[in-house]
Order: C-alpha cells, then sequence, then structure tokens
C-alpha cells in the first residue's frame, strides 16, 4: 500500500480547498520527523523541488541542544543549510490534521546536492543499494509497542513525570475487554494511520499495564522505515488530540516491562522470497543462513543502531520478554534472533534487540550491513540454541550498556567498511554524548537513596 497521494491528485485538492497545508519532513538523528510547514499553493509552485533547513538538525540531541565536536557542522562552520529534497512518492494524506498532507525528505549537501551521508535515511539508502547490486530486495516490517497514560503531555511535564497513570490498569496482553477500553484512541490511531497509506494489520494490547503494540504490513525497508517514523509521530499526535499520552521510551518505569520494536527481515530475488528453500533446515535457504550468521557475528557491534539510549539497556533483563544474548533460535522469544514463519515461504529473521525508542533508519542500516558481509562472505550459521535462553550460559550476550555498545560500535571495521568511518564517528559522537550527559546528571534515584542516609 504506497502513499496515497499524487502530484496531480494534491494539485486539485489544493484548488477545491481540501488541502491548505503541506508538511515536508526530514528525519533526525532520534528518528524524529523535523520539518516545515507549507502552504499548499507554496509548495505546488516550488516548495515541491526543494526546501532547505539548518543542518544542525543532525548535531542537535533529544533536547534540541546543538553539540559540540561533530565533523561534519559545528559553531566554527556556522551553521549552514543542508537542503531539504522532497521524494514525491511518499507524498501523503493527513486525517487526523485538517487540509493536510506531508511528504518525506532527504538531506542534501547545498552545494553538491548529493545525499548527506551522516543522514539516517541517506545511510539505509546506501545499504539498500548494496543489497540491490547483489540482486536482492530487502523486505522489512517493524513493530512497535508504547504505552498510554491519563494525562495530557503538558501535564505531565508541568508535573516533572511524576505520578504517571497508564490508560489501564492491568496487563491487557491480547484481551479484548481490556483494549475495548482504549478503543477511543486506538480506534483512531488503527484508521488514521490507514488512511494516510500506512497499510495497518491490527493492534493489540501487550504484557503490561497501558502498553499498546501496532502492526503494519512489511514493505521495501525504505518505505518500511518511513512509515514506523510516521506511526511514532501519528500516534502521539492523536493521543495527544484525545488528552492522553503515549511513550516509545524504551523503559518507562523499572517496575514494569519495556516496549520493544522487533525488526522482520528477509531478501527477495525475482519476486520471491530469497530465504525461503523448502529443502533446508527450517526451510531457512543457504543466503537466509548466510545473512542470520553475517548478523551474529556482528550484532554486539550494531547494537548501538538498535539500543541508542542508556535508558535503552535498562529494558534488558530477565523474564520480560526482551533478550539478554544475541543468538538465535526457532520460532522463541528468549533469542535476540529468532526465526519466525519456519518452513514456510514466509519464513523470516526477527530481530528482537531493539526498542521502541530506536531510529529504524540506522537499525535497518546496520542490520543489513551486517547480513549482506555474511552473505559476502558466505559465513557458516552457529547451531541453534533452544529453550531458556535468559538461563543458557557462555554464548554471545547483548552489550549490557551503552558506553560498552559505543566502544563496540567505533571499533567495528564492518560498519566503517559498509557506512564510512564519517558515519561511524558521527554516532559514536552521539552516543558518547548521550553517555556523558547521564553521567553529570543526578538522577531521583540517587536522592532517594542517599539524602539521609549517605
Amino acid at each position: 500500500m504506497p502513499a496515497n497521494l499524487t502530484f496531480d491528485a494534491l494539485k486539485k485538492a489544493v484548488a477545491s480547498g481540501e488541502i491548505d497545508t503541506v508538511l515536508t519532513c526530514v528525519v533526525d538523528m532520534q528518528g524524529r520527523l523535523m520539518g516545515k510547514r507549507f502552504h499548499a499553493q507554496h509548495f505546488l509552485d516550488s516548495g515541491h523541488e526543494e526546501t532547505h533547513g539548518c543542518d544542525y538538525l543532525l548535531t542537535v540531541d533529544m533536547e534540541m541542544t546543538p553539540v559540540q565536536g561533530y565533523k561534519s557542522t559545528n559553531w566554527t562552520t556556522g551553521y549552514g543549510d543542508y537542503v531539504h529534497k522532497p521524494d514525491m512518492a511518499t507524498l501523503r494524506r493527513v486525517p487526523w490534521l485538517p487540509g493536510t498532507a506531508m511528504v518525506m525528505c532527504d538531506f542534501l549537501d547545498h552545494h553538491t546536492h548529493e545525499l548527506v551521508p551522516q543522514a539516517p535515511r541517506s545511510i539505509l539508502k546506501r545499504q539498500i543499494a548494496r543489497a540491490e547490486a547483489m540482486g536482492f530486495t530487502p523486505m522489512m516490517a517493524s513493530e512497535l509497542e508504547f504505552f498510554l497514560f491519563e494525562q495530557a503531555y503538558n501535564e505531565l511535564f508541568d508535573n516533572g513525570y511524576r505520578g504517571l497513570t497508564p490508560l489501564s490498569r492491568y496487563n491487557i496482553d491480547y484481551s479484548i475487554l481490556g483494549t475495548s477500553k482504549e478503543e477511543g484512541v486506538m480506534r483512531a490511531i488503527r484508521n488514521g494511520l490507514f488512511g494516510a497509506g500506512i497499510p495497518v494489520e491490527n493492534s493489540k494490547g501487550e504484557a503490561e499495564a497501558g502498553q499498546e503494540e501496532i502492526n503494519v504490513r512489511y514493505s521495501d525497508a525504505l518505505d518500511t522505515c518511513d512509515m514506523h517514523s510516521i506511526v511514532k509521530n501519528g500516534v502521539k499526535e492523536i493521543a495527544h488530540q484525545h488528552g492522553v499520552a503515549a511513550t516509545f521510551m524504551a523503559k518507562w518505569s523499572h517496575k514494569h516491562a519495556g516496549s520493544s520494536s522487533h525488526i522482520h527481515q528477509s531478501l527477495w530475488k525475482d519476486g520471491r522470497n530469497a530465504f525461503h528453500d523448502p529443502n533446508g533446515s527450517h526451510g531457512m535457504s543457504d543466503t537466509m543462513r548466510h545473512f542470520l550468521a553475517g548478523q551474529l557475528s556482528h550484532a554486539r557491534e550494531i547494537t548501538a543502531f538498535l539500543a541508542p539510549y542508556v535508558n535503552s539497556y535498562k529494558r534488558f533483563c530477565v523474564g520480560m520478554f526482551a533478550p539478554t544474548k544475541a543468538v538465535w533460535s526457532t520460532d522463541n522469544r528468549t533469542a535476540g534472533f529468532r526465526v519466525c514463519g519456519p518452513d514456510t515461504k514466509a519464513v523470516r529473521v526477527e530481530c528482537r534487540i531493539g526498542g521502541a525508542d530506536v531510529n529504524p533508519y540506522l537499525a535497518c542500516a546496520g542490520l543489513l550491513a551486517a547480513g549482506l558481509e555474511g552473505i559476502e562472505k558466505k559465513m557458516e550459521l552457529e547451531p541453534e540454541i533452544s529453550g531458556d535462553l535468559y538461563q543458557t550460559g557462555g554464548v554471545r550476550e547483548i552489550p549490557k550498556s551503552l558506553r560498552e555498545a559505543a566502544a563496540l560500535l567505533s571499533g567495528s571495521k564492518m560498519l566503517r567498511s559498509a557506512m564510512g568511518d564519517d558515519v561511524v564517528e558521527h554516532y559514536v559522537h552521539a552516543a558518547e554524548w548521550e553517555i556523558a550527559e547521564m553521567d553529570r546528571v543526578v538522577t531521583d534515584w540517587e536522592v532517594h537513596r542517599g539524602f539521609e542516609r549517605a
């Protein structure tokens, strides 16, 4: 299901007064939509060709602080502009915003009009081109989990995010009764996203009070990541319109399960799933085995792209369905890599490491880079490990902190070869800033623990 608005259709909608605003959206380092609101007529006149925005958008942190130390731009360079080039194939209506359409844009260098290499969409495009040169089309899907809270965003902000009240009071995993209580907002989310050309399959209650999951049909890798970012933005906007709040934090409370973003992957060739071989073990082709072997071999190096924040690592704990071991198993939810659809034409790899806070472009690019290297080098797939992997010792573990993951990212020869030194160092710097910010902050836990007793 492609984006649902052509340029000609937009012209007619603007002429009739149906659409008066067009959002031009780039994706920042955190995977968020940034950009401008065009008067629709100006977009038709010239904005559809290109617009511009400050290049600091690829150097700011979560709070929009211009972080120093990046080579691409800084105070010394004067923070000039990048071109925002609309990808007109992504033009779509935004049903939950009156009179509004939107389009995804690429960051281009202002002088050369080449893709900015550090931009998340550019990084993924490079790995897609690599796969296509090998004759493959990467197909992916992401499952997003999030929490809904009774309070609105402004109220929560003003109260310092204390007294958070989940919309449901108990675990509503698969519960029809439990999710009926949240259907006012969830129905609006499903229908709004579907109306924006996002092929929503379903939503369901997840395994914690107030937690939801939304599933979107698989597509090519770039479309999947565009949809992922639009879904996150749309969920937040629609929740806000209903007076509630949604969070995609990997772990909002140490007392509750975290939120994931499982990524399903396969490579297609000549219109068929190249991962499927009916004569292979579990229906897996040699291509799939090599691909999975590459991801396992480099799993620890790419974790910083799957878990980009200090908070991300709070999710990896025993018994809450987040993995702790970067190994593979068949249809086993305790493994970091799960083979889904074994012995069927839909056989695929599900990476369960990523949290809902992930930047999908970076995550999918990292997974692709590792998997394609496995194919190129014809890596042998290590033996499957079954059973309760939380209790299995002596196997590859997911890094336990962003500090560990950033060091592994920095030392990754595979990623430096696949993405370039400048790209790797850009995101290592982002991780190191995140770590430094956390290191300097006094937390509520420290105050509660030591105020009187220290």
